[in-house]
Parts: C-alpha cells; sequence; structure tokens
C-alpha cells in the first residue's frame, strides 16, 4: 500500500470516527498498521475506537505506543488523560500524575490556559494522593508563572489565600519547605490587604500566629510577631492566648511571660491557658492549693497542654494526692499521645515516672503491678527507680524481692536516701522497728529536709511501745518536725493526733489535728472518724456534721462507710428517721455484711414505724451475726408488734435457749402469750386461751425471778390472772409457779381455780402497785381486778360471800378513785369507774353517768363510754337516751357491736321488727355472749313459727340470711364460754337438729337435761328430756331414746309419739303399735290421727301385711281433713306392690290437693315412679323435666332429672350432666347426689379422658369420693368409670396408666358397706353383687383369665350361693376354651346353659349363652337365647335391656341373611326387629342394619342409597356408624358409576377424618 493508500485509509477512519462507526475504523487503522507498524495517526485512531467501544486495556496500549512513537505530539497524552480521567482507578491515578506533567511540559510554550488547567488538576490528584510536598511545588510554580506574566495584586492576593486553604490544616506535617511557603503565603496575604487594620486582618493575624505556633522553629518569629499583633490589637485574647501558649510549651518562667498570663485573665477570666499560665506561677511561688486550683480549673478550657498536666501532677503528688497525681499523668500521657508539638515529647518520661512514683507512694497493691509495667517502660534505669520497685513489692507483700533489691542499694548506693527509706520501710513491716529506726536516721543524715523520712521515724516511734509514745523527744519531736517541713502531709497530722488524744488526753488539740489531716485527705478515714466522735464527744454537733457532710456529698452511696454510718446514727439519735435510713442504706452499700450495719439500719425503720423494713434489716443482721442475741430480740419483738404472736414466741424461745436469763425474751414470751390468750378469748377458744395464760404466767415468774424490782412485770402477771375472767370456773385450773405464790415448796407449781388465779392477779398488782405507787395505771388495773374478783364471787350464788363481795366492790370503787385523782385526763379510768359504780351491789347510777360523761368530755371519740352510758340510761328505763347514746356510739365506730346490742336492746323492748336484723348484725361484727343469745332466741321463735314459711320476711331473715347455720355457730361458741345457761343448750340443740347434726343435736340436749336436773326445775325437765329423746332417737340411738322417753311420765302426746317411733326405729314393732294406738286415742285434731294412721300402717307393712296397711292408708284419705302424706303413702305401696291402678288412683286424689303439698319433689318422684312401673320411660324423663321447668330453683328436682335420665333416656344423658351441674349450684346439700348422678351420666354419654382432661366422669367421681369417702355408691361409681378408662384404653391398642385392683376396690365397698347404717339392706346386697360381677368382668375383658378365674373362686368360697359369680366364673372359663377354637363338646355347654339357668332373670347371660351358641354355629340356638332376653326385659321393664336384645337379634339375623337357606326368615327377623327398636328410641344402630340389609338384599336399589344416606349425612348418628355406612355407600356409587355423589361422599369422609373410605376408593381406582 503506497503512501497516498495509507492517507486514503486514515481519513476513511477518520470519517468512520465522525460518524460513530468505531469497529470500521478500527478496521482501517488495522489496514494501516499491516503496511506501516510505526504510523501514530493510526494507534491514536486505535485509542480513540477503542475507548467508545469500551476496551481500556486496547486503547490504552495504542495511546502508549504512540506517545512511544512520538513523544511530543499532543494527541495520544490527551487520549491517555481523557481514558484515566474516565476510568477513575488506583493504577490510572498514578499514571495519571505523569501524564498531567507531559501535558504541562507541551503545554508551557504552547498554551498557557490549558496548562493552567492540567496545573490544578495536578494538583488536585496530588492532594488526593497525599503528597502534599509535590503539590506544594507545583502550586508555588504555579505562582511564579502568574508573577511572571504580570498578575495582578489581587489575583496574586487569592492565589496566596487558595496556598493557606489548601496546605494550611496540617502544616506541623508538612515538609520545612511546605512550611515555608506558608510563610510566605501569610505574609503575602497580609501584606495585600487594603485595610489594615481591619477584622480580615485580625482574623488572618491570628490564623498566622496559630499557624506558628505549631512550629517550634519558629518561636522568636511567633514572638516577634505576636508582640507586634497586640501593639496592634491589643484588646484581643486570641493573640495573648497563642503567646501565653508559647510560653507554657516553652517552659518560660520570665516576668514577661506571668504579665502575659495576668493580661489574659483579665481580659479572660476563665480562659484555660490564662488560667494554667497563672497557676504556674503559683506552683513557682509555692502556692499549692492556689496551683492546683488554677491549673484545674484551665486544663478544663486548655485539656491538650501537656505540660499543664505535668505541673498539675506534681504539685498533687507533693499534696500526696496521689490517685490526682495518677489521673493527671495519665491526662497528660493520652494527650501527648496526640500531641505533634515536639517540645512535648520530652515529657513523656517525666509523666511516666511521677505515675509510677504516685502508683507506689498509694501503698495499693493492685497499682504495684501497673507501677511495675510503667518502669519496665522507662528509658534508663536509675536508683532511685529501684527503690520505687523495692517499695512496689513492698506493697505487694513480697518482702523477699523487696529486701533483696534493698540490699543491692544499700551497698552500691550507700549514699542514696531512698536506699535506707526502702530498708526502712522493710523493718518497719517486719516490725523490727529498732532496725527501722536506725534506716530512716541514716536516710535524714542524707535529706535532712525531707518531712516523709521524719514522719516515718515518729511513726516507727509510736510503734515501738509506750514508753516512746511519751517520749517528747521521740514521737511527738518527729512528727512536728515532719509537719512543719511538709505541711501537706495528712498522715503526720493523723497520728499527732493519736498523740494528743491517747498520750497527753487533750482531747481538743488532737480533735485539730484530725481535722487537718482530713482537709489535706478527704479520704483519710481514720482521721475523719476520730474528728467526728472527738467532735461529738466535746459537744460540738456542728464541727461533727461539717465533716460528714463534706465526706457524703463528694462519695458515692457505695463509699465512706464511716461517714454514712455516723451520720445515720446521728439523725436517729435526733430523731430524723428517713434521714437516717437513708444515711444507713449508703453505709450498707459500701458494706453489706456489716451486721452492725445492719442492726442500725433495723433500729431506724423501727423508730420510723417500717415493721416490715426493720424485721428484714434485722433478720439480715441476724444471719450475719448469729450469735448476737439483740437482733432476735428484736425480730421477736417486731413480729410481737405485728401481731404475729406465734412467729414472736418462737424467735423468743430460741433466745431462752442460748440465755435462759434474759428477762427481756421472759418479758416478750409473757407479752405474747397474753396477747394469744387475748385473741383466743376474742375467738372463743376458751381452752386454747387458758393454756396460753399458763405459759404467760410460767415465763413472767421467771423473769420476776430473775429481776423483781420491775413493775411492769408484776403488771403483765396480774393482767394475765386477770384476762381469764370470762371463762366459766369448771375451765380454769392453771398451774402457776411456787415464786408467784410464795410458797416454801420450791419443787412443784400449784393449780389454781378461778377465783384464786383473780386473788393473784390482786396481789401482783399490789406488788407492782409498791415499785410506782404513783401509777394511775395500776391503781385502774388493781380496780378492775378487785371488780372483776366481786363478779367471780356473786356467780356462785353463795348467801355467806355476800359481804366479801361487796368488801371486794368498795375496794375497786376506791382504786379507780384513786386512779381518777392521780390522771383524770385517761379515759379509760372515768369508763371503768363508771363501769364499777353501776353494777349489782352499788348501783350509785349517778356516779355513774358523772363518770361516763367525764370519760367522753377527756375523749370524744370514745365509743365505749357512749356505750356504757346508753347501757346505764336503758338500766334506768330511759329508752330515749340510751338510743341516743347508742347512736353516738354507733356513728363514732360502726364497726364497735356493743352498741348495736344495745341498739337490738332497745328495738326488742319496744317490739320493733328491726330486732332480729340488728341482732344478726352484732354477730357478723363480732360474737358477743349477749349478741349470740339474742339472735339464736329470735332465729328459733321464727322457725318455731310455722305460719310464716313462705313469708318474704321468714325467707329473707331465714333464708336468704342463712340464719340458721349462723346462730348455730354463735350459740356453739356462747356455750362453750358459758357452760350454766340450760336454755343456751336447748336453742343449740334445736339449731343443730334444724342442720342435720344429730349427734350435735344430742348432745347439746343433754346438757340442758344435766343442767336441769342439778337446777332441780320440775317444770322445764320433761320438756328437756323430750328433746333429749327425740335427737337420740333420730341419731339412730334407739335405746338411749326409750329410756329418755320412759323418764318422763308418757301421759303428753309428744312423748307417746316419740317413743313409739324409737320402738318402730328400733324394730319393736308391737310397741310401737301399742303406744301409736295410745296416742291415737288421746289425738286432739284430724292431722294428728292422720299421721298416727300412717305411722301404724308403716308398721303393718313392715310386718308384711299389706292389705291392712292399705286399709288403714283408705281409713286416713277417709277424714274429714284427707292427708297429703296419707295419699303419698299410699302411691308409695302401689309402687312397691306394682299396682298400677292403686298408683294412678292416689296419685290423682293427690294431685286434687296441689295446693297443700309443701314440696313438689315427692309428688314428682313418685310421677316417675309410676311410669317406669309402665316401662315409660320416656314419660319418666318429661316428667322429671316438667317439675324442673314448673320449679327450676328446686335443686331437689334437678337432683331428680339427674338421677333418672341415665337409667330411662341414656340418650340424654349430656342433659343430664347440665341437671348436676345446676343442682351443684343451687344447693350444697345436694352435692354429694348431684355429683354422683353427674358422673354416671358422664359415662353414659362416653365423656371419657381422651375427649376432655379436665371434664370427665373419672374426674368427678375421684371430687365426689374425696368429698365422700364412706358411701360405698361412690367407690362403685369409680370402679365402673375406671373400667371405661381401661376399656377405651384397650380398643385404641393403648396402654392404660390405671392400675388400680379391681380386687381392691371390692373390698373397699364390702368394708363400706359393712358399717353403712341408712342405706336399705337389699340396696347394700345388690350393690356388693354388682362389684362382685364388675370386679370378675373387668379382669376377664382385660385378658387377665387367670386372676377372674382365681377371684371368681374365692368369692365362691365366700359365698357359695352366688349365681352370678357362678355363672362368671364359668364364662371366664368358657372363654380361655374359646380361645383354643376348638368345638365345645356337647357337656360344656349343656353345664354352660345351666349356670345360666340359674341366672334365670339376667338378661346379659342369656346374651352371653347366645354368644357361645353363634360361635358353635348354632344359630337357632343363639336366636332362641336372644328372644329369652327379649321376654326377660320386656317382663322386668328393662328399656335398656330390650333394646340391646333386639339389636343383638337383628344383627344375629343379619349375617345369615346372605345365606340362602331360609333367607326370607331372617330378612323378614331383621326388618321386625329394628323396627320394634325404633319404636322404642331412635336407635342409629337399627337404622344401619336397615341399610344393610338392603344393601345385601339389592345393592344397586335406589332404596339402598336413600338408607345410607340417611345415617352418613343426617345428625343424631354417631361417627362410627356413620364410617361403617360410608364404606357401604361408597361401593353403591361405584358400582352406580354416580362421580358426583362420590366426590360429596369423599368430601365428607375427609371432613369427618374417615381414611378408610378414602383407602377403599383408592383401591377401587387401581382394580378398576
Amino acid at each position: 500500500m503506497s503512501s497516498k493508500e495509507i492517507k486514503a485509509t486514515l481519513k476513511n477512519a477518520r470519517e468512520a470516527i465522525r460518524n460513530k462507526e468505531y469497529k470500521e475504523a478500527l478496521k482501517q487503522c488495522k489496514a494501516v498498521l499491516k503496511q506501516d507498524k510505526n504510523n501514530y495517526n493510526a494507534w491514536v485512531f486505535i485509542g480513540v475506537a477503542a475507548t467508545e467501544l469500551e476496551q481500556p486495556d486496547q486503547a490504552k496500549t495504542a495511546y502508549k505506543k504512540a506517545t512511544e512513537l512520538d513523544p511530543d505530539q499532543l494527541l495520544a497524552w490527551q487520549g491517555l488523560q481523557n481514558l484515566a480521567e474516565k476510568n477513575n482507578t488506583s493504577d490510572n491515578r498514578h499514571e495519571l500524575l505523569g501524564v498531567y506533567q507531559k501535558l504541562m511540559e507541551l503545554y508551557e510554550s504552547s498554551d498557557k490556559q490549558k496548562w493552567h488547567e492540567v496545573c490544578l488538576k495536578l494538583i488536585d490528584l496530588y492532594q488526593q494522593e497525599k503528597k502534599y510536598p509535590e503539590a506544594a511545588k507545583t502550586w508555588n510554580r504555579l505562582i511564579q508563572l502568574k508573577q511572571q506574566d504580570g498578575a495582578d495584586k489581587q489575583e496574586l492576593h487569592q492565589l496566596w489565600k487558595k496556598t493557606i486553604q489548601l496546605f494550611g490544616n496540617k502544616a506541623e506535617n508538612q515538609d520545612n519547605e511546605t512550611q515555608q511557603l506558608l510563610i510566605t503565603a501569610f505574609e503575602n496575604v497580609l501584606s495585600s490587604l487594603d485595610k489594615i487594620p481591619s477584622n480580615n486582618h485580625q482574623k488572618l493575624s491570628t490564623d498566622y500566629i496559630k499557624f506558628l505556633s505549631k512550629l517550634p522553629h519558629e518561636g522568636d518569629k511567633l514572638k516577634l510577631t505576636c508582640e507586634a499583633l497586640i501593639a496592634q490589637y491589643p484588646k484581643s485574647s486570641s493573640l495573648l492566648e497563642v503567646l501565653a501558649g508559647h510560653f507554657i510549651q516553652t517552659e518560660c518562667c520570665s516576668e514577661e511571660a506571668y504579665q502575659c498570663y495576668t493580661r489574659l485573665n483579665q481580659m479572660e477570666p476563665i480562659n484555660g491557658l490564662g488560667l494554667i499560665g497563672q497557676g504556674i506561677k503559683n506552683m513557682q511561688e509555692q502556692k499549692y492549693e492556689e496551683a492546683a486550683k488554677n491549673l484545674t480549673e484551665g486544663l478544663k478550657h486548655a485539656r491538650t497542654t501537656v505540660l499543664a498536666w505535668l505541673y498539675l501532677a506534681e504539685i498533687q503528688f507533693r499534696m500526696h494526692r496521689y490517685e490526682g497525681t495518677i489521673s493527671s499523668c495519665r491526662q497528660g500521657l493520652k494527650w501527648l499521645e496526640n500531641s505533634v508539638h515536639d517540645g512535648n515529647r520530652y515529657q513523656k518520661p517525666k509523666l511516666q515516672f511521677l505515675q509510677a512514683e504516685a502508683l507506689v507512694k498509694s501503698g495499693d497493691a493492685n497499682n504495684a503491678d501497673i507501677a511495675f509495667g510503667i518502669l519496665e517502660q522507662l528509658p534508663n534505669i536509675e536508683p532511685v527507680q529501684l527503690a520505687m520497685k523495692g517499695q512496689a513489692y513492698l506493697n505487694k507483700g513480697q518482702i523477699e524481692q523487696a529486701s533483696k533489691i534493698s540490699a543491692d542499694l544499700t551497698r552500691s548506693h550507700s549514699d542514696l536516701a531512698e536506699s535506707w527509706e526502702l530498708q526502712g520501710l522493710i523493718d518497719y513491716k517486719q516490725k523490727n522497728y529498732m532496725q527501722a529506726e536506725l534506716s530512716f536516721q541514716k536516710a535524714l543524715k542524707i535529706n535532712e529536709d525531707c518531712g516523709e523520712y521524719y514522719y516515718y521515724l515518729g511513726r516507727t516511734y509510736w510503734f515501738m511501745g509506750e514508753e516512746m509514745r511519751k517520749d517528747k523527744t521521740k514521737t511527738a519531736t518527729h512528727l512536728l518536725k515532719a509537719a512543719k517541713l511538709d505541711t501537706y502531709n495528712g498522715n503526720t497530722f493523723c497520728y499527732l493526733g493519736h498523740y494528743y488524744r491517747d498520750v497527753v488526753q487533750d482531747k481538743s488539740r488532737a480533735r485539730g489535728c484530725y481535722k487537718k489531716a482530713f482537709d489535706l485527705n478527704n479520704s483519710d478515714e481514720e482521721a475523719g472518724a476520730a474528728a467526728v466522735d472527738l467532735s461529738v464527744e466535746l459537744g460540738d454537733m456542728e464541727s461533727a456534721l461539717a465533716v460528714l457532710r463534706i465526706v457524703t456529698d463528694q462519695s458515692s452511696a457505695g463509699a465512706a462507710k464511716w461517714a454514712w454510718l455516723r451520720r445515720g446514727l446521728y439523725y436517729l439519735r435526733v430523731n430524723q428517721n428517713s434521714q437516717a435510713v437513708a444515711d444507713l442504706q449508703a453505709a450498707l452499700r459500701a458494706d453489706p455484711i456489716d451486721s452492725n450495719c445492719w442492726e442500725c439500719l433495723g433500729e431506724a425503720y423501727l423508730s420510723r414505724g417500717g415493721y416490715t423494713a426493720a424485721l428484714k434489716a434485722f433478720t439480715k443482721a441476724n444471719e450475719l451475726n448469729p450469735n448476737a442475741v439483740y437482733n432476735i430480740y428484736k425480730i421477736a419483738l417486731i413480729k410481737q408488734i405485728l401481731g404475729k404472736y406465734a412467729d414472736a414466741v418462737a424467735e423468743y424461745t430460741q433466745i431462752i435457749q442460748k440465755s435462759e436469763n434474759y428477762v427481756p425474751a421472759l418479758k416478750g414470751l409473757g407479752e405474747c402469750y397474753l396477747m394469744l390468750s387475748r385473741n383466743a378469748l376474742n375467738d372463743y377458744l376458751d381452752g386454747r386461751a387458758s393454756v396460753s395464760a399458763e405459759q404467760a404466767l410460767q415465763y413472767l415468774a421467771s423473769a420476776a425471778q430473775y429481776r423483781p424490782d420491775i413493775s411492769c412485770l408484776w403488771k403483765l402477771i396480774g393482767d394475765t390472772c386477770t384476762t381469764l375472767h370470762v371463762l366459766s370456773p369448771a375451765k380454769v385450773n392453771v398451774e402457776v409457779n411456787f415464786v408467784l405464790l410464795a410458797q416454801i415448796e420450791k419443787t412443784n407449781v400449784h393449780t389454781l381455780n378461778k377465783s384464786e388465779l383473780l386473788s393473784l392477779g390482786g396481789r401482783c398488782y399490789v406488788r407492782a402497785l409498791a415499785l410506782m405507787s404513783t401509777s394511775a395505771n395500776l391503781w385502774c388495773d388493781l380496780g378492775v381486778n378487785y371488780y372483776r374478783q366481786a363478779q367471780c364471787l356473786a356467780a356462785r350464788h353463795d348467801t355467806g360471800e355476800e359481804n366479801t363481795v361487796l368488801e371486794l366492790l368498795e375496794k375497786s370503787l376506791q382504786c379507780l378513785k384513786k386512779s381518777v385523782m392521780l390522771n383524770s385526763k385517761n379515759h379509760h379510768y372515768w369508763n371503768a369507774l363508771g363501769v364499777v359504780a353501776s353494777c349489782k351491789g352499788i348501783e350509785n347510777y349517778a356516779l355513774a353517768q358523772h363518770s361516763f360523761i367525764k370519760s367522753v368530755q377527756v375523749e370524744q371519740n370514745n365509743v365505749v363510754a357512749w356505750t356504757n352510758l346508753g347501757a346505764t340510761y336503758l338500766k334506768n328505763e330511759n329508752v330515749e337516751l340510751a338510743h341516743e347514746a347508742f347512736k353516738v356510739a354507733q356513728s363514732l365506730e360502726p364497726s364497735y357491736v356493743m352498741c348495736w346490742i344495745g341498739q337490738a336492746l332497745i328495738a326488742e323492748a319496744i317490739g320493733s321488727f328491726e330486732t332480729m336484723d340488728l341482732f344478726r348484725h352484732t354477730t357478723e361484727l363480732g360474737v358477743t355472749t349477749e349478741g349470740a343469745k339474742g339472735y339464736a332466741h329470735w332465729v328459733c321463735a321464727t322457725l318455731q313459727d310455722k305460719s310464716n314459711r313462705n313469708s318474704e320476711l321468714y325467707k329473707y331473715n331465714i333464708v336468704q340470711m342463712n340464719a340458721i347455720s349462723a346462730a348455730q355457730i354463735v350459740m356453739s361458741k356462747y356455750t362453750e364460754r358459758i357452760q350454766t345457761d340450760p336454755i343456751a343448750f336447748t336453742m343449740l340443740g334445736y339449731l343443730n337438729e334444724y342442720l342435720n347434726l344429730k349427734k350435735q343435736a344430742a348432745e347439746a340436749y343433754r346438757r340442758a337435761v344435766t343442767l336441769l336436773q342439778n337446777a332441780k326445775d320440775s317444770e322445764k325437765l320433761p320438756l328437756a328430756r323430750r328433746n333429749w329423746a327425740r335427737a337420740l332417737c333420730t341419731a339412730g340411738h334407739y335405746q338411749e331414746s326409750i329410756q329418755a322417753y320412759v323418764s318422763n311420765s308418757l301421759t303428753e302426746f309428744d312423748d307417746i309419739t316419740g317413743i313409739a317411733l324409737a320402738y318402730f326405729k328400733k324394730g319393736q314393732l308391737p310397741e310401737s303399735a301399742k303406744a301409736y294406738e295410745k296416742a291415737l286415742n288421746i289425738a286432739h285434731t284430724e292431722k294428728e290421727k292422720a299421721h298416727i294412721l300412717i305411722a301404724l300402717a308403716m308398721i303393718e307393712i313392715k310386718s308384711n301385711r299389706m292389705d291392712n296397711a292399705k286399709t288403714l292408708l283408705f281409713k286416713c284419705s277417709m277424714l274429714k281433713e284427707p292427708s297429703v302424706e296419707s295419699l303419698q303413702a299410699l302411691c308409695a305401696l302401689g309402687l312397691m306392690k306394682k299396682d298400677t291402678t292403686l298408683t294412678t288412683a292416689a296419685l290423682n286424689e293427690l294431685f286434687k290437693h296441689w295446693d297443700k303439698i309443701a314440696s313438689t319433689y315427692e309428688t314428682s318422684l313418685l310421677s316417675s315412679g309410676m311410669f317406669s312401673l309402665q316401662s315409660n320411660s320416656l314419660a319418666v324423663q318429661r316428667q322429671a323435666s316438667k317439675a324442673v321447668h314448673s320449679n327450676p330453683a328446686d335443686p331437689a328436682l334437678w337432683t331428680l332429672l339427674c338421677r333418672v335420665v341415665p337409667q330411662h333416656t341414656p340418650q340424654k344423658a349430656e342433659g343430664g350432666v347440665v341437671a348436676g351441674n345446676v343442682a351443684q349450684i343451687l344447693s350444697s346439700h345436694h352435692s354429694k347426689n348431684a355429683l354422683l348422678f353427674s358422673a354416671v351420666n358422664q359415662i353414659a354419654a362416653g365423656k371419657h379422658a381422651a375427649i376432655d382432661k379436665n371434664n370427665n366422669a373419672l374426674k368427678t367421681i375421684q371430687k365426689t369420693i374425696h368429698l365422700y369417702p364412706d358411701d360405698p355408691t361412690v367407690w362403685a361409681s369409680l370402679m365402673a368409670a375406671l373400667h371405661m378408662e381401661k376399656t377405651l384404653s384397650h380398643l385404641n391398642g393403648k396402654h392404660s396408666k390405671l392400675t388400680a385392683s379391681e380386687e381392691l376396690f371390692v373390698a373397699a365397698i364390702t368394708s363400706k358397706i359393712k358399717t353403712e347404717k341408712i342405706m336399705p339392706p337389699v340396696y347394700l346386697q345388690s350393690l356388693e353383687n354388682w362389684s362382685l360381677q364388675q370386679a370378675a368382668t373387668g379382669l376377664k375383658e382385660m385378658g387377665r383369665h387367670s386372676d377372674a378365674e382365681a377371684f371368681c373362686t374365692k368369692v365362691l368360697e365366700r359365698y357359695p350361693d352366688h349365681p352370678a359369680v357362678f355363672l362368671l366364673l364359668r364364662q371366664v372359663q368358657c372363654e380361655q376354651l374359646l380361645l383354643s377354637h376348638q368345638q365345645l363338646p356337647d357337656t360344656v355347654l349343656e353345664e354352660l346353659k345351666k349356670a345360666v339357668m340359674s341366672n334365670f332373670t339376667s338378661i346379659t347371660a342369656w346374651h352371653w349363652l347366645a354368644e357361645i351358641y353363634k360361635s358353635q354355629g348354632l344359630m337357632v340356638a343363639a336366636e332362641m337365647c336372644y328372644r329369652q332376653g327379649l321376654q326377660l326385659s320386656s317382663k322386668q321393664g328393662d328399656t335398656s335391656g330390650k333394646l340391646s336384645s333386639l339389636l343383638r337379634l337383628a344383627l344375629l339375623a343379619l349375617s345369615l341373611s346372605t345365606v340362602k337357606v331360609q333367607n326370607h326368615r331372617w330378612t323378614s327377623l331383621v326388618k321386625e326387629a329394628t323396627n320394634e327398636a325404633q319404636k322404642i328410641c331412635f336407635c342409629p344402630l337399627a337404622g344401619l342394619f336397615q341399610a344393610l340389609l338392603q344393601f345385601i338384599v339389592k345393592m344397586g336399589a335406589r332404596e339402598t342409597r336413600r338408607l345410607l344416606e340417611r345415617v352418613v349425612y343426617q345428625p343424631g348418628y354417631t361417627e362410627s356408624i356413620a364410617a361403617v355406612a360410608r364404606w357401604y355407600l361408597l361401593r353403591h356409587l361405584w358400582a352406580k358409576n354416580d362421580d358426583t355423589l362420590i366426590e360429596v361422599l369423599l368430601q365428607n369422609a375427609k371432613m369427618k377424618g374417615d381414611s378408610k373410605v378414602e383407602k377403599l376408593y383408592q383401591r377401587l381406582n387401581e382394580s378398576s
């Protein structure tokens, strides 16, 4: 290719690039390069095209090749520039530097503008690459070229200003050439400003000197510039600040520097550098306090001044503030690491050495390791550093290493004071004080002006012994010398304080020394504590509090325990308890295991009234110090205050076990038992009260034996003796220690009765008065005791003691007057005086009224005095005033029961209908004898009035208010307290009868009889005996009842009928009949005659003379006033005889007198019985439901409904469960039967644990058995529930967790039956038979055939003639034979038939025999057995048995319907049996059998689908039955190819979880 062609090709390539056809351009260029490899333009064009095609590597190679071919051509270099700028990577930036340099070289002579642009890019790139010197040189070259080109002043000003902006930020890191360039820039900028001086000039000047301050070698220039600028701007503090920083940095201490600091402080008082400079000046003047203050304040504003930290550390070290020194050194080293000033570098060893020295001098073992590390970092190991290292070892307790260093130092550097200092400290540590003295003396010879060495020597003398302490030339002289040389060593002044306190015994001077030591070192706990303690001793509390306040204000709650503790104790002493608690808590944070602190905190809490918190504090103190008796005492005392007397007794007893003569604990025990006795009296627990009082006397007597001079002990004894005055004399027999009786015999205790005990109490009060004769309280207690003694004697009704009673009352009155004279401001004394004045024997009502009024005047909120005043008015028959007084008392304290009793008595007196309500309210507020008897009287009177039972008043007062139970409770307590009131016992017996508490009623009546016999009250005694006899008969004690009746004359109607009933209950029917006939002769009313005739009829029934009984009952119904009870009895007789006509007639007649029937339950029960007799099970349930709907509030009817449902309509068992729950809610009296019947319903409904773990038959029975463990019926029900659970587990293939043995249940039921006396024997016998059969059946069904056989054999040995068990034995034996799958011999079949015949009336036995025949292929025989069972169930009216027989018969016929022989007969039998079953009730199984029969007869018929769909889709069919029908329905639909209905069926199966149908569908699909 010729040259011309090459040019044409290159032209084409240029055109292609212009047209953005870059690939074509590459093609043209490559064609040129084939001819001319060194063609510059071709390589450039390749670079351009490759760049546009995003092929940077090819483009770079092409451009580089072009630059190599012609380095002075611009095109290739420009291409490289564009390429590198486009791809901004680190490699490209590095190459770009060379490209820019080459372009600047090429542009310099040709294009100044381009050169300027490239220069700016190069400078920017240099800065990005952190090549600041090259950037500065390039920028300087730019300025020079601008100057050469004659740039104007403004442009040059901007360039120099730009220089400062570009390179001024990190000038200290720049090289010298750059720094000089910046200096020139600053000077040029400042000189080129138009206005001088000006704000702009001042700002730039400030920046300039700040820049110069960063250059250590420009100090002179900085100083000159600052001086010139300060002269120019005298009010600029920033210039002075820079200059001050320069002086500080250069450690200049000239007068000029101090003047600079002064001027700066005058301009800015809080300027950091100015304060630092002032601190340096103070340091030079040895004003360390001011220096430390100024340096500290200055460093807050100039923290980076390293030298200031060093100065501050040195000052703190000289002032022995080692922690501050360590902190300052650390701060200085921290800022030193960030400092760029070369002048700061040499400060590092100083800071490190000073820090290490402070760490060692602090004496902290933890700081020693840090000191080791710092000393290792120091460049040179000096002897002084070795001495410091030795002291560090000594601080850690490593004396051996310290001794080694000391030996080396004393040998090699004996002229070094630190060597002997270390040796002296080692000797002092080892308590070798003589050698320590010599070592410190040698150190002092070398350095005579070291105050620390004098301190060491004085301290050594202090510990050398008592003589050395008293030798002034030794201890005191050296300590005073140390204090003079080193006024900042607080330890010196502390030991001087010890000297003045312990040796000179000058507390004032000692306190001054301690105060000085504390002022120098606020962390010196010893000095501070001693200063506070001495200030307290000297009575200067202000000084003490000032010291404590300083410490507590500066320290946190976890430090300075001594200060917090002392201030807390001070606040506790002055009764500022809240502050005391706060301070003592802070002390505990510092030392949580100090038992004394916890004890003090407990005292503070106790003083503040925080008993619970105090209890916790003392408990903690006791845990930390178990041997401290005081803590246990305080714990017991607080529990006593809180009313936890039993717990307090345990604590006090613990003290007595440790120290039996600890009187406070003995006193506390006595007080606690006294309070327990009073509490028991309030709760009417008289026996417990007597025992507690006896124990109180025991401990108080022991306390009085040790300290007979303490009056409060004798008072407590008197209180204890007097407390039991309310008890019955029969209950007070208290054993008293011989100490209290002044007996010579000291080996035993003496038993005192009530009178003797009260007399002892009086003597103890006299003993207390002998010790404190002016105590008004003791005089009052003595007066009350005399009054109680008089009451006790008066209760005996002994005429010979009347004078004694009057004498005691007079003494009581005089004592109470004495107490009022001593203290007339106590309302209790006036109240007691009024009570005694109004009592029988004195009856000075004027004095009583005066006393009560005075009591009210002294204390207006005095409910007791107002109540007593009302009682006084009431006793004097002034009802209105009494009412007003009681009314005021009620308003003052509505819970005070006695004022309500007063109002009740007033209401009773005026005949108010609110009387009963008022008495009831008194029993709700608390039990009192007056309120209890009053309320019981009104309850009994209301109950005796039979005419008001349906009134609203009766329902509210008796039923709604649960009056009978409430009255019985309070009367039980009343009779426990007052055992001489026969009327009270009679009322209690009457109430017990109503509550069906038979034994308690008999006992109460017996007590009444005994009291009346002792009182020889012939009028009331016969009635009491009649009550007692009636209660005995009710309780089942028939012979005792007969004897009680015989004790009366047997002339009264009630006595005759009562003994007749007792004879009847005892089984003496002839005697009973004679008595009833006698009563019939004296009966006054038709009703009485009717009841007697009914009783005679019952006797006839018992004698099995039914016709006579019927005659008597008919005779009863023919009276003028027919008795409802007689009709009910006649109906019951019809049921017994299974006489439907009689029963119906009696019921019809009974319904005519419906308005006279008191209870619906009996009538409903009889009606249900009649329907049951007619085998109308549904009517039985409906009758009970009807009764419930008519009387929904009657729990007995709900219980009846719950009872009949499982027996007659088991398909509605869930409703029966609901009925049982309602019965439980309505009344607790029916809870037993309701729970039991609910469980039976749950069994009938299949409510097992797998369905609901919390609500199932087993859970309900378990609850029942816990409540009624003695009922055999409940145990039998538990047996049935367990059998259901076990059977379910067995059917599901799971192992049952219920392991209870059937034999165990049989034994439990048998034992309960033996002790049962109320249930009929026939019922108990059938229950036992059922349990035996159930146990054997359970064993058999669980596969335990051998156990079942053994059980049956064992039962038969006990009951040889038990046909049911014999049948079970044969069933077990037969089942074992059937398991062998062998044909049974005819003899065995005959034996089995005999066993069934022995149980001919057992339907299940015939069913079992039918199953045996079926297994042997004897279908006709099986059919006959089922028919026999059907016949029996129809005869017995057993609906369940009838239904079971029909279904079994239908199943047998269904299984034979496929057999061609007699096919029509079996098919007809299925239809007949299922239709009969459906007539009885809705029977899902019968419906399934009908559908299956249709499937067998004609599988594809439409009727088949209809019957099967009814079972599958209609409600009421259980899932197990529906699943079978679903399976057959799928086969039917498959045969009909009905895919739509199959899909519906499969969806139903999926919804019900029936996987078998889905599997069948899959198999049918696979087979097709």
